[in-house]
C-alpha cells in the first residue's frame, strides 16, 4: 500500500466529526434504552474521540468508564479532554480486547460493523458480562438503501472493480432476525428495533462527504489521490438524480439497527 493510501485508510476525525450531531443523536438513542441500577463497569466499544464516551460518566456517576478503540487517531484526540478519575481509553482490536473484571455495561455505537463473524462476537461480549449486565449496540443499516445500494454498483464497475481487489473489509451486518437468535440463544433477555434518521443536507456532495467519513475509507484506502478524485466524482454524479435538491435540500435517510440485550 503506498503511503498516500495508507494515510487514507486511518480515521480522520475531522472528517468524521463533520456530522458530529447526526451522528451523536444514535448514540444517546441507544443508551437512553439501557436500564438503570447499579453500575460499576462500563465499556465503550469503538470509542472514537471520547466525546461520548464521557457522557457515560453522567449517567452512570458511579462507574469507572473504559473507552476502546483501534484508531491511535481518534484516541489522540480523546487524550486531548479533561482527565477524569473514573475515565481511561484503551487502544485495542475489539475483536480480540478482554476487560479485566466483568462488565455491567457495554455500549458499542456505529462500530461492530467492522468486524467478522458476529455470532463468535456476540457469544465474547456476553461472557464479559456481570450478572443482569447489559449490552446495546447501534449499527447501520443501510446498504440496501438508496446511496449505498449505488456505491455498491459503481464497486463492482470497471475499472474500479480491479483497483478494489486489495482494499480492506468495507461494513458489514447481519439481519435483525440473526441478532435475535443469537442473543436469545445465549439466554439474554433482548430489546431490537430500527430507527431511520432523515439527515438534512446540502446536496448529493455532502452525502459522500458523510461516505468518506465511515463507508468509504477502506476503499479510498485502495486508490491513489487523483483516482481518488475520479471515484468521489463519479460517486456524487450517480447520487445527485437520486436525491434531487428542493428550496430546503435535500434529506437524506439513514436506517440504523439496534438491540439492548440483558444477562438475567
Amino acid at each position: 500500500m503506498s503511503n498516500a493510501a495508507a494515510t487514507s485508510h486511518r480515521w480522520d476525525p475531522a472528517q468524521y466529526e463533520r456530522f458530529r450531531g447526526e451522528r451523536a443523536r444514535p448514540f444517546f438513542d441507544l443508551v437512553g434504552r439501557m436500564p438503570d441500577g447499579p453500575v460499576r463497569r462500563v465499556a465503550d466499544l469503538g470509542c472514537g474521540t471520547g466525546e461520548l464516551t464521557r457522557t457515560l460518566l453522567e449517567r452512570w456517576p458511579e462507574a469507572e468508564v473504559i473507552g476502546v478503540d483501534h484508531s491511535q487517531e481518534m484516541l489522540a484526540r480523546a487524550a486531548e479532554g479533561p482527565a477524569q478519575p473514573r475515565l481511561s481509553f484503551v487502544c485495542a482490536d475489539l475483536a480480540s480486547w478482554e476487560p479485566e473484571a466483568p462488565l455491567d455495561r457495554i455500549v458499542s455505537n456505529a462500530a461492530l460493523q467492522w468486524l467478522p463473524e458476529h455470532g463468535v462476537l456476540l457469544e465474547r461480549l456476553t461472557r464479559f458480562l456481570a450478572p443482569e449486565g447489559s449490552l446495546a449496540v447501534q449499527v447501520p443499516h443501510n446498504r440496501g438503501e438508496g446511496a449505498f445500494r449505488l456505491l455498491d454498483e459503481l464497486v463492482l464497475e470497471a475499472p474500479w472493480r480491479e483497483r478494489f481487489q486489495t482494499a480492506g473489509r468495507r461494513p458489514s451486518i447481519e439481519t435483525p432476525l440473526f441478532y435475535a437468535e443469537r442473543l436469545l440463544g445465549l439466554g439474554l433477555e433482548i430489546e431490537l428495533w430500527e430507527t431511520v434518521y432523515h439527515h438534512r443536507m446540502a446536496g448529493a456532495a455532502e452525502i459522500v462527504e458523510w461516505m468518506k467519513g465511515t463507508a468509504l475509507r477502506p476503499l479510498l484506502a485502495a486508490l491513489a489521490p487523483p483516482e481518488q478524485q475520479e471515484f468521489l466524482a463519479a460517486l456524487v454524479a450517480r447520487i445527485t438524480p437520486l436525491h434531487p435538491r428542493g428550496p430546503h435540500g435535500i434529506f437524506f435517510p439513514f436506517r440504523r439497527l439496534f438491540f439492548v440485550a440483558r444477562k438475567p
